[in-house]
């Protein structure tokens, strides 16, 4: 760590006990704002720790819908973004007006509706759901349910797949993920047959079927960790190979690259949090999250459904 991202470290971790402010951050995020977190995790694990902790300032090192959703969960307390331009490509593939109009002309359909999506879908969702618990709570569903799944398709269809459902898919998609080909992952395989293919469910279909595993940020981490495999293909985000290989040390991790010039996978909204920019949000507590309370309270009504199903179905 350079001289400069020490004294921010410094600084940061000073501010935190004055303010009392916790810094919870996401995997994908710039190895410096992992090591200094609070916390950090999947959306499961940042929702449920947003809806627990005490703390009277929440800084969140993510995008905007994670934001809003600490926001939600705490109306009465302040929640920060370092960079309010950190948005989501998944999010903003499916805008509210148009949603509304999909929703209304399938009146027989309840509404599940991934985390990654802004305040006014989760406000017309019946639940939410994230990829490390998305599986089981449609599971269960009764079996005639009918559901509109959104906005992430590749993730509607994943679990179309699993479960033998039938819901019916909004055509969103995160970038980051649909962007990676099943070319780059054979080359890859070709080239490292001892190499386990690991995947988000967010990545295309014949990715996910070639997969060895396939699960949520957390549970890809979790699974690196358990195997007996030292060398793996990674099929998601480049934020998480801090962690893995922090973890385990004497395992090989490879990132399937973004293009044909093998560039890492990068969320681009993801990186626009820097730890200078956590330090002066922390410092000047702006940006700050500023939401309309009617939208709050309605949208938190399924976030709290998923936050109960999920403590249920012991998946914490």
């Amino acid at each position: 760590m350079t001289e400069h991202n020490t004294k921010l470290t410094e600084n940061i971790k000073r501010l935190k006990i004055e303010k009392d402010a916790v810094i919870l951050a996401h995997y994908y995020q710039v190895p410096e704002i992992q090591e200094i977190a609070d916390y950090i995790g999947d959306s499961l694990g940042l929702a449920q720790h947003a809806s627990q902790t005490g703390a009277k300032i929440i800084v969140f090192a993510g995008v905007h819908f994670m934001a809003e959703t600490a926001k939600i969960l705490n109306p009465g307390k302040k929640v920060l973004l370092p960079d309010l331009e950190a948005g989501c490509s998944l999010a903003d593939s499916c805008p509210a007006g148009p949603f509304k109009s999909f929703k209304q002309a399938n009146p027989d359909h309840m509404v599940i509706s991934y985390i990654n999506c802004s305040a006014e879908i989760k406000a017309m969702s019946d639940i939410i759901c994230t990829s490390g618990n998305a599986l089981e709570i449609v599971k269960s569903m009764p079996e005639d349910q009918k559901i509109i799944f959104a906005p992430d398709k590749n993730l509607g269809r994943y679990i179309n797949h699993m479960t033998g459902r039938n819901m019916l898919l909004w055509d969103g998609s995160c970038h980051v993920h649909d962007q990676l080909n099943i070319e780059s992952v054979v080359k890859l395989k070709i080239a490292n047959p001892d190499a386990l293919l690991i995947a988000h469910p967010e990545c295309k279909e014949p990715i996910v079927e070639l997969a060895d595993f396939v699960g949520s940020t957390t549970a890809l981490l979790k699974f690196t960790m358990k195997s007996n495999a030292k060398r793996f293909i990674v099929a998601t985000e480049t934020g998480i190979l801090h962690q893995m290989k922090k973890n385990c040390p004497d395992k090989e991790f490879i990132i399937v690259p973004s293009d044909e010039t093998c560039s890492c996978n990068d969320c681009p909204y993801m990186k626009l949090n820097t730890l200078e920019k956590l330090y002066h949000s922390l410092l000047h507590e702006e940006p700050e999250i500023i939401m309309d309370e009617t939208l709050m309270k309605q949208a938190e009504l399924p976030i709290q459904r998923m936050l109960d199903i999920s403590r249920k179905l012991n998946l914490v």
